[in-house]
Formats: structure tokens, C-alpha cells, sequence
């Protein structure tokens, strides 16, 4: 049985597609897709069946009426059916595309050719089991982000020439590496790349190969700040991390270590309701948020050293 998945089909109102993911993310999904159905949205989640019982899934039937009372919209309906590994691998996939996300990018699954013609830049991806495919709100608030800080490298003079200062990049969390491959494509010259999950670890390693990045270039492994600052050796230019909110309050006065006088980060998987807590939390750690964005009940703070 131990190849053996829960299918977990949700019917939901479009506004609360984006609550219903992050649901799913924080019962530990391994892969999720979604489709419209009308002024509905269908999204369909699979995760090991040894990692939930059927109280489990009565429990999450719970949360998503929770939420969906608390905002005054109709109740989702959850479904649930055990399939094996073939189909899982295969079901999710068939309602991935192409993405565009910012002015940049191009997220591509890796089982879809490339476009013949494209001025953006390619993401080549298979989450696997990993979070992070470039479809939920903060993952491309973080790309669009990473957009916006390396739209202008630092850069010092010699002579009449310019040399680009490198940029090195540290990814909290790095899930499917998409954000770590984003910030390389966009002109940082490494990062760092870590995952308290051994397959997402694993996931990053196949994605950096997928994208050609050299290994030297993209470093990950198993672990979080600490972890960090062992590969480096010294602190980072930048920080990426696309986790949780209460996860990134407590990760928070680690972050000191890693940080330049001038390094800057970019902090996501936060809901509205949340900034203020993490905001303050950021601020009595020697940060300053500089800007907050948001899409629908998600929000990305860009920020940098006091």
C-alpha cells in the first residue's frame, strides 16, 4: 500500500480557490492541480495514503467550511478516492500549462516542449513532490519580486568599464527551486538553496539539472538559516523565502546571520491577515519593509537592512 495516493477533489467558488491551496499546502499535499468549472473551480490534490487517515480528510472538510463561512461564500465540497502511483504521477499534470508570470518569465513543464520563439525567460520545471510550480499567488509575487531587485545589478567602475559585482542569493524553503533558477536566469551568480524536506532538496537538484545550471551555481541542501550560512561561509546579498507566516517570525532573528548591512529579502506564504505580525516581527529584527504587495488574500513584503 505504501504506493498507494489519496485524489482529494475539491469543488469550490473561484474567489476561494487560492485559500483552498494554501489549505492543501499546509495539510502537506504532494501535487495540485486546478481547472475552471464555470464560476467554480475544481482542484484536485494527491498525498500519500499512509500520511492522512479519514479523520484527517474530515478534519480538512472542516477548514475549508470554516473558511468559506467566514467569508460569506458557498461551502466547498471535498471528495476523496485512493489511486496508485501511475496515476497519480500522470492526473495533475494534464492541467498544467505554459504560464506567463511578470515581464520576464515563462514557467514551462518539463514534459511540454519549449516555445519555437519566446523573449522571456524559461523556467523548465517538474515539481515533483515539491511545492512551488509558479501557479499560486506567492510564488509568482516572489518572482515578480526577484524582478524588480535584479532589474539593476549593483555594479562597481574600473576605468571606463563596468564589472558586475556578484550577487549571491540564499532561498529558504526553496521547494521545487523555482525561485533559486528565477534569480540565476535574472543574473545572480549563486545561490544557495535550502529545504527542511529531503524531497524537495531533491526536487531542486532535478530542476537545476532540467534548466542546465551547473551545480557550483545552484547549491542546496536538507536543512534552513543555519544550513545557510555552513555553504556560504559568509553572509548573502540577498534572501528569498516563500514559506509560512509563523514559520518566518521564528526564522526571523536566525536571518542576522546571513544578513549584509545592505542585503535585502523578499518574504512570502503570508496571508493579509498576517503582514502586520510578521512586518513587526521583521522590524524589531533590523529590517525595514519597504513595500508590501499584494494579490487576492496574499502578500509578498519586500524588504532590506536598517
Amino acid at each position: 500500500m505504501a504506493n498507494t495516493w489519496w485524489e482529494l477533489q475539491i469543488l469550490c467558488d473561484r474567489a476561494l480557490e487560492e485559500s483552498v491551496l494554501w489549505r492543501l499546502e499546509d495539510f502537506s499535499s504532494r501535487g495540485t492541480a486546478s481547472e475552471s468549472k464555470g464560476n467554480s473551480c475544481l482542484v484536485k490534490a494527491y498525498l500519500p495514503r499512509f500520511q492522512a487517515q479519514l479523520l484527517d480528510l474530515a478534519a480538512l472538510s472542516l477548514w475549508l467550511r470554516q473558511d468559506a463561512l467566514c467569508v460569506g461564500l458557498p461551502v466547498p465540497t471535498l471528495n476523496w478516492e485512493l489511486i496508485d502511483e501511475e496515476d497519480w504521477a500522470t492526473s495533475w499534470k494534464q492541467y498544467w500549462k505554459p504560464e506567463k508570470i511578470g515581464d520576464r518569465f515563462l514557467i514551462n513543464p518539463a514534459w511540454l516542449p519549449l516555445p519555437e520563439t519566446t523573449e522571456r525567460l524559461v523556467i523548465r520545471l517538474d515539481p515533483g513532490v515539491a511545492f512551488g510550480t509558479g501557479n499560486h499567488a506567492t510564488t509568482q509575487l516572489c518572482l515578480e519580486s526577484l524582478e524588480m531587485r535584479l532589474s539593476d545589478v549593483p555594479s562597481s567602475f574600473v576605468g571606463q568599464s563596468v564589472k558586475k559585482e556578484p550577487l549571491v542569493i540564499a532561498d529558504i524553503g526553496c521547494g521545487s527551486g523555482i525561485l533559486s533558477i528565477g534569480a540565476l536566469l535574472l543574473g545572480a551568480e549563486k545561490v544557495y538553496a535550502v529545504d527542511t524536506d529531503p524531497l524537495a532538496v531533491q526536487s531542486t537538484f532535478s530542476n537545476r539539472a532540467l534548466n542546465d545550471i551547473k551545480p557550483e551555481r545552484l547549491v542546496s541542501a536538507e536543512g534552513s538559516v543555519d544550513m545557510i550560512l555552513k555553504l556560504a561561509g559568509q553572509p548573502v546579498d540577498g534572501i528569498v523565502c516563500n514559506i509560512l507566516a509563523d514559520v518566518i517570525i521564528q526564522l526571523v532573528p536566525e536571518m542576522t546571520a546571513i544578513a549584509k548591512p545592505n542585503t535585502w529579502a523578499i518574504f512570502s506564504g503570508i496571508l493579509l491577515e498576517q503582514s502586520k505580525a510578521v512586518a513587526d516581527a521583521l522590524e524589531q529584527n533590523g529590517w525595514i519593509v519597504a513595500t508590501l504587495w499584494k494579490r487576492k488574500e496574499w502578500c509578498c513584503l519586500n524588504v532590506r537592512r536598517s
